[in-house]
Formats: C-alpha cells, sequence, structure tokens
C-alpha cells in the first residue's frame, strides 16, 4: 500500500482536491475563537507572550496542522481505526493508575519527559469514533433491542470510571453524557434515557457517600458560596463579583481588576471566561456565544449532510463534545452547576484540550470533505 492511499481511499480525488474542499469558513472560525483565548492568556499573564499564550500559539499551529491531516485521510481509515484508538486510550488511563503524574491533588497526566499531556483527553476523541462505528450499519430494530446496547454502555462506563478514580469527576461525568448523547442519536427510545435517570436519582444517596470529601464540599459551596467565602467559596464569589463587574462593555483589555489583581483563580485556565466578560463585558460574552453557536451550526450541517451513519454519528459525537464543553465551563463560573474544572473549547490554556479539540473537528472537516463517501462494514481501508 502507497503513502497516498491513505488519503486516496475511493480512488476519486487527488490530495489538492481535498484540500479545496477542506471547510474553511469552519477553521477560521475555530482560529478566531482561538485568537480570543490567545488575547486573555496574553492578559492574564499582564502583557506578555510569556508562560502561556506563547506555548499556546505554537501549539495551535501544530494542532491546525494535524487537524487538517486528520480531515485528508479517508473517512474508511477512521472507521477501521476506532477500536486501536479507543484501545490505546484505554491503555493510557491504565497507564495514569500506574506511572501518572500527581498534579493539584489529582492523578490526571502522563510525563514523558518533553511533554505532559492527559490521557482523558485521547479517550473522549476515541470513545466517538468507537460508539460511531459500533451503531454504524445498525438498524432501528436491531438499536432498540437492550441487549444491544450493553456493550456500547460498558465502552463509555470503564473509561469514565477509569477517569473517577484519578480523580476527575467532571471529565467522568462528560464521559457519560457523551455516550448517552451517542446512544441518543443512534436512535435509542426517550423512555431508557428516563428509566436510567430515575435510577441515577435513586442511587444519589449512596452516590453521595462515595464522594471524596473536597467533591462533596463542591456541592455544598455550590448551594451557599457564602457558607466558606474564603475557603471553598472563594472561587465561585470572586468569579460572580469579575462578571458582575465587567457590566456591559466590560473594562478594557488588561484592565480587569478581579484578575489582574489575582482575586480571580485560575485564570489562564478553567476561569479564563470570567475574566474576558470582566475585560469585555456582556457584549463580549456574547460574541463569543455567538461564535461558539456558529461553530455548532458548521458542524450540525456537515453531520446532516453526510452520507454514512459512520460520518453522521462521529461529527455529531464531537459537535456535542465541544458543546458539552462550553457548557459546563460557562456554568461553573457562572455559578449554575458546581466546580469541575473543565476547560473552555479552544479558549482557555492547556496543550492536551487544544490538540484533542483539533483533532476531534479534523473529524468533522473530514467528513465534509468525505460527506459522499459510504463507509461498509469489512471494507479495505485502502481500498
Amino acid at each position: 500500500m502507497r503513502a497516498s492511499d491513505i488519503f486516496r481511499g475511493d480512488g476519486e480525488r487527488g490530495l489538492l482536491d481535498k484540500l479545496a474542499a477542506v471547510n474553511w469558513g469552519l477553521v477560521l472560525l475555530i482560529a478566531l475563537v482561538c485568537s480570543i483565548g490567545f488575547a486573555m492568556q496574553y492578559s492574564a499573564a499582564g502583557g506578555s507572550m510569556d508562560p502561556w499564550a506563547g506555548r499556546q500559539m505554537m501549539r495551535f499551529a501544530v494542532g491546525v496542522a494535524m487537524m487538517i491531516a486528520v480531515a485528508l485521510v479517508h473517512l474508511r481509515w477512521w472507521y477501521w481505526l476506532a477500536y486501536p484508538v479507543y484501545a490505546a486510550g484505554l491503555v493510557l488511563l491504565v497507564g495514569v493508575e500506574i506511572f501518572g503524574r500527581v498534579g493539584m491533588g489529582a492523578q490526571r497526566w502522563i510525563d514523558l519527559g518533553v511533554v505532559q499531556f492527559q490521557p482523558t483527553e485521547v479517550m473522549k476523541f476515541g470513545l466517538v469514533l468507537v460508539l460511531a462505528r459500533y451503531f454504524h450499519g445498525l438498524s432501528s430494530e436491531a438499536v432498540a433491542r437492550p441487549a444491544m446496547l450493553v456493550w456500547p454502555i460498558l465502552l463509555g462506563l470503564v473509561p469514565a470510571l477509569l477517569v473517577a478514580k484519578q480523580p476527575d469527576l467532571g471529565s467522568a461525568l462528560l464521559l457519560l453524557i457523551l455516550t448517552g448523547a451517542m446512544l441518543f442519536l443512534a436512535g435509542v427510545r426517550i423512555w431508557k434515557f428516563l428509566a436510567v435517570g430515575a435510577a441515577v436519582v435513586a442511587a444519589l444517596p449512596l452516590a453521595w457517600t462515595q464522594l471524596r470529601d473536597y467533591q462533596k464540599q463542591r456541592v455544598l459551596v455550590f448551594l451557599n458560596p457564602e457558607n466558606d467565602p474564603l475557603g471553598s467559596g472563594y472561587h465561585i464569589i470572586q468569579s460572580k463579583i469579575a462578571l458582575g463587574s465587567g457590566g456591559v462593555w466590560g473594562k478594557g483589555f488588561m484592565q480587569g481588576t478581579q484578575a489582574h489583581l489575582q482575586f480571580l483563580p485560575e485564570k489562564q485556565t478553567d476561569f479564563i471566561f470570567t475574566m474576558f466578560a470582566e475585560e469585555f463585558g456582556l457584549a463580549g460574552g456574547l460574541l463569543l456565544l455567538c461564535l461558539y453557536g456558529a461553530i455548532l451550526v458548521y458542524g450540525t450541517t456537515i453531520a446532516l449532510a453526510a452520507r454514512s451513519q459512520f460520518a453522521r454519528l462521529v461529527a455529531s459525537g464531537v459537535m456535542v463534545a465541544f458543546w458539552v464543553y462550553a457548557f459546563i465551563n460557562m456554568a461553573m463560573v457562572t455559578g449554575l452547576i458546581p466546580v469541575v474544572g473543565e476547560p473552555l473549547p479552544f479558549v482557555s490554556y492547556g496543550g492536551t484540550a487544544l490538540m484533542a479539540l483539533l483533532i476531534s473537528f479534523g473529524l468533522v472537516i473530514n467528513v465534509s470533505v468525505h460527506r459522499q463517501a459510504q463507509v461498509r462494514a469489512g471494507d479495505d481501508p485502502g481500498g
């Protein structure tokens, strides 16, 4: 097999034709949102490219190249690679338990010396692929059979349990939400979700007893932050103060007092939306929401235009993960949900999350480039 076969899986178009077919509008929207992130990381460092903005820009350049490469590889290859990618993510999660690096009270990173990364981000990408492959080609009658749902539920539950053990409850919940979303997109009936929801509610008292002390404290602080204003409630109280002080138009770039006087914690990562809203106000926050909405519309349109079930599920799954990421972060910093430590897509500082998102959107663009391609079980990926 020649290297070019990876890109020319169906023989109808060459590399240059596929480059021309890339959805450059979506790439531009992603670049605009990332640019907001660079600006806010520059502001968080007090007007310096170090230590955050410069590194994030270099990662973005590498990530965009990887995103385009992923978009050009024929769709059949990603169908064939679904289980290997998922298995690699699972092995890495187990590896975290054995030799992972501990940071901020959790064992979530693997340190390779040159680079550190979170296997959880690899798993989010792999979970979408493997569930899309599993449901590809299944009839609605097959999806309706409860026995057919055991395997996909296990595919989502096993990595979620491994991630929860790190502990990273926020990412574990995101994996479960993503699994549920893929089941819904595949055609699982609503009543089954309602039954699971009722079981979860019934199990909440037991789940509460299994939470760590700091996780219980987060829930209690969410219900009443003023109970511990200088301790567990400090983060969310300062976040609300910063959001409110920004007003409609904000205080101006690099003029946010809560962030620059060090009242706002983790301003370059988890609470970067708060800093952005303080400096650019309600108008800036709405602008960012509009950009996110435009990305969501682009991705959903691409998913609906795809001919194969695999392609539709991959693109839809990535868009669900993207929107859940954004919702959880914004809801967290505004006090609508407990603090769970999820980054804001394309804006928060963090190499693994940025690279994983760019690669995931490479799959969405891949679906756009190969929207007419059919994927069949047993196909030779290079054929």
